[in-house]
């Protein structure tokens, strides 16, 4: 019998029922298990629920007929397997096989179930398939062996009879009392009910829609319903036991009359906060509905928001499961549910994000305060609002949290190029990612220190465009000296204007700038020593310059600095300050003295007084009055005074602004929201 079961599973024979849709198997056992199946056969679903019969004793193999009735389709006779086997002398077994073989019409199918593990205290299998789908009249044969074979054969073959039509009934929709209305014509009783149809069997609605009620031959009945869903079934049947059923789904094909109350049906539960870049959610829901999922966004939190969809996003799933990968999981990124005509849009559970940004101004630049509980790595860029539209602009700034470092806080400084720029963060790390636009006002509070900072911008454009023909770069040069930018972050209006002279350095020189507020990626990376010595160098091949900016806060840091070297104490490793120090310290002792390096100080923040004596040696210019000659020094020459004649107009402009300044309170930190 064997050998005529591989003949006919080699020879590939047609499908069990031509034309016949095959409901999916579904297989039930007391272990944990994997199926799979013959091409001939639907893909099996392997579960462990309670046994639906009481357990068999083992070794024991029960065939049944029973009745498949998938929805809206007449219902087919199939062939129920219930297996028991003793665990023991089952060591090393890894799954069972049961071939079906059906007798008159010789077609075959297997389905193959594999053991995950065993339960604990087992001592026997215990294993259900529903059901095997057969033509009425007909015998079928089942054997099972086990993987790897250990010489069990057991077989077992099973008759299908012929069963007559089952009993006979019409109904009426009433959506005005929610309500499904059941009429039986002149003859016997039948037990009326409705219920919901899964896989194989039509379960009973929860309570109190549960009834089952016996309607007297030319009578009718009205049912309620909670929720008109696309399985919502009317069954019934004859009084007596196990008798013939008939059943009808008549909502199934009609998505206009069941969308707007199947999303209420569903029950979401969120899994998404397991992981920190993955979005899972589980779908229990009274009909066996598989929907499509996908990610949208909304703009704010409210419900009444449209959600706008992101492009290749769909969602795997597996049982009720969906997951996406590489997401920055926040309340606002959402799962968009579709099925049929209608969807549904249902957003992380959790109200709390793995990240947050504030932004404050510092002159003319934007400075990003972010802190994430988990590594990451983010991505800002400048944009403007259009249209209600405020599309990133290049250049792109990155910032990284190192896995495996300590979390805290991550800095990011942007030059804000007009009164009015925002910005965009976002999650650079992962593969989707909602892009957070903030705002920062500097209506009211920041025009003392703007004043100052747009007054040393429009003094430097103007000297570079009176003085362009001599600032050109050398030709192969296209970016110019490059100059290592220092300095001591004693204030915000200090460091607003440092980053001010950056900038403007940078575009309108075409000064090649190194500066550690715009390179805080590489900074982190390297750690604050190496990165210092390492642009030094950079700068000392290129026979750049090394400016320093001094400030009365650098004098409190420098004389600081001397008292710890002088008591041997070791220097804070991430001071960049103290790092300076000490290599403009080893450069003047050398014989080669202090080639590269100029100081230079604004005289709103500080005088001549307040530089150390043993830096006065070094080139040192006061801006902005002396800033040609700080331009000169920087292009390795001093600048032609007879191509430069705006000084005393710039110096009056910036004085202008300096006493805005003196009238303004300091520029406080201004956190924007989204």
């Amino acid at each position: 019998m064997e050998l005529v079961l591989l003949l006919l599973l080699l020879l590939s024979p047609p499908p069990l029922l031509p034309g016949a849709t095959v409901s999916r198997l579904r297989v039930s056992a007391n272990f944990e298990c994997r199926a799979t199946a013959s091409r001939w056969l639907s893909r099996p679903r392997c579960r462990r629920p309670p046994l639906p019969v009481p357990p068999l004793e083992p070794p024991a193999l029960q065939l049944s007929s029973v009745q498949l009735c998938p929805a809206s389709q007449r219902c087919q006779p199939c062939l129920r397997v219930h297996l028991a086997l003793p665990a023991t002398g089952l060591d090393g077994v890894r799954g069972l096989q049961l071939d079906f073989l059906e007798l008159d019409s010789n077609r075959a199918g297997w389905l193959q179930v594999w053991r995950r593990h065993r339960a604990p205290g087992s001592s026997t299998w215990q294993v259900q398939v529903d059901c095997f789908p057969v033509e009425s009249g007909q015998k079928v044969l089942v054997s099972v062996r086990t993987i790897p074979d250990r010489g069990l054969d057991i077989s077992c073959s099973h008759s299908v009879t012929t069963e007559p039509p089952g009993p006979v009934f019409t109904h009426t929709w009433v959506p005005e009392t929610r309500a499904v209305e059941v009429f039986v014509p002149d003859g016997p009783a039948l037990l009326v009910r409705l219920c919901h149809q899964l896989a194989l069997e039509c379960e009973e609605l929860p309570p109190p829609f549960h009834r089952q009620v016996l309607v007297p031959g030319g009578h009718r009945v009205s049912l309620p319903y909670e929720f008109l869903v696309p399985c919502l079934c009317i069954e019934a049947s004859y009084p007596d036991h196990d008798s013939l059923r008939s059943k009808r789904c008549p909502f199934h094909d009609q998505p206009a009359t069941y969308g707007p109350e199947l999303w209420s049906s569903v029950r979401f539960h969120d899994y998404s906060a397991s992981s920190k870049d993955q979005m899972a959610m589980v779908l229990s829901a009274s009909c066996p509905l598989r929907p499509r999922a996908t990610l949208c966004w909304r703009e704010t939190a409210a419900e009444t928001v449209p959600c706008h969809d992101i492009p290749n996003s769909t969602a795997s799933e597996e049982e009720q499961v969906y997951m996406l990968d590489k997401v920055d999981v926040h309340p606002q990124l959402c799962f968009r549910f579709s099925y049929g005509n209608s969807s549904h849009v249902e957003c992380p559970h959790r109200p709390e994000t793995t990240w947050n940004v504030s932004v404050s101004v510092w002159g003319l630049q934007l400075r990003l305060h972010l802190i994430s509980s988990v590594p990451a790595a983010f991505s800002a860029a400048l944009c403007q609002r259009r249209g209600g539209q405020c599309e990133p602009e290049a250049p792109l700034y990155t910032v990284t949290q190192p896995e495996g470092s300590a979390l805290g806080e991550l800095a990011l400084l942007l030059p804000m190029q007009v009164l009015g720029s925002c910005v965009l963060v976002w999650r650079s790390d992962v593969r989707f990612a909602r892009k957070q636009l903030l705002c920062p006002d500097v209506s009211h509070r920041h025009f003392g220190l703007l004043g100052l900072a747009l007054a040393l911008v429009l003094l430097v454009t103007v000297l570079l465009l009176n003085c362009r023909g001599a600032w050109r770069p050398a030709d192969g040069a296209p970016g110019g000296r490059p100059v290592l930018l220092l300095y001591s972050p004693d204030s915000e209006e200090h460091l607003g204007l440092v980053c001010a002279l950056a900038e403007r350095l940078r575009t309108g020189l075409g000064c090649d700038v190194h500066l550690d507020l715009w390179e805080a990626g590489g900074v982190g990376q390297a750690g604050v020593l190496p990165w210092l010595y390492t642009q030094r160098g950079h700068v000392g091949r290129q026979r750049g310059t090394v400016l320093l900016l001094w400030s009365r806060g650098s004098t409190r840091l420098f004389h600081r600095w001397r008292l710890g070297v002088a008591a041997g104490v070791a220097g804070d490793a991430h001071d960049i300050f103290g790092a300076a120090m000490a290599c403009l310290h080893g450069e003047l002792g050398s014989a080669r003295g202090s080639g590269g390096w100029v100081l230079a100080y604004f005289s709103r923040l500080c005088s001549p007084r307040d530089v150390p004596r043993p830096l006065r040696p070094l080139p040192t210019y006061r801006l902005p009055r002396q800033l040609p000659g700080l331009l000169g020094a920087l292009r390795g020459s001093p600048p032609a005074p007879r191509r430069c004649r705006t000084r005393g107009h710039l110096h009056r402009l910036l004085q202008v602004g300096t006493r805005e300044g003196d009238h303004q309170p300091q520029a406080p930190r201004v956190a924007a929201g989204t």
